[in-house]
């Protein structure tokens, strides 16, 4: 089997694991202060979204990278790729869990 496949599958879990990323940013209730404030509220989110996004676009170019040089796929490196992918896949969730965890501690102090 050709690399295609597995690239084209492989750049949308990083696309939809990037998009996720996004989507975890809460946008602002009305009323809850002025715009810029309630933004400004949100910088853990912000820092969360950018600690996981670099890492996710590191490995995609890394993946690419790599799938250059080889010429086919066998059973053995799809395992290997979906591993892969199921732990980028993954980084949205402690994503979310780190940036609730900085607004409480905001919150607190």
């Amino acid at each position: 089997m050709s690399t295609a496949r597995l690239e084209s599958f492989s750049d949308g879990v990083f696309a939809i694991a990037i998009t996720l990323l996004v989507l975890l940013i809460r946008i602002p209730a009305p009323g809850d202060g002025s715009l810029i404030h309630s933004l400004g509220r949100l910088w853990p989110s912000y820092a969360s979204y950018a600690v996981s996004f670099f890492p996710i676009g590191i490995i995609c170019v890394n993946h690419h990278a790599q799938f250059a040089r080889i010429e086919r796929v066998d059973r053995t490196l799809l395992f290997l790729n979906l591993t892969l992918l199921m732990w980028v896949s993954l980084l949205p969730f402690p994503t979310a869990l780190v940036a609730n965890s900085l607004r409480a501690r905001a919150r607190r102090s």
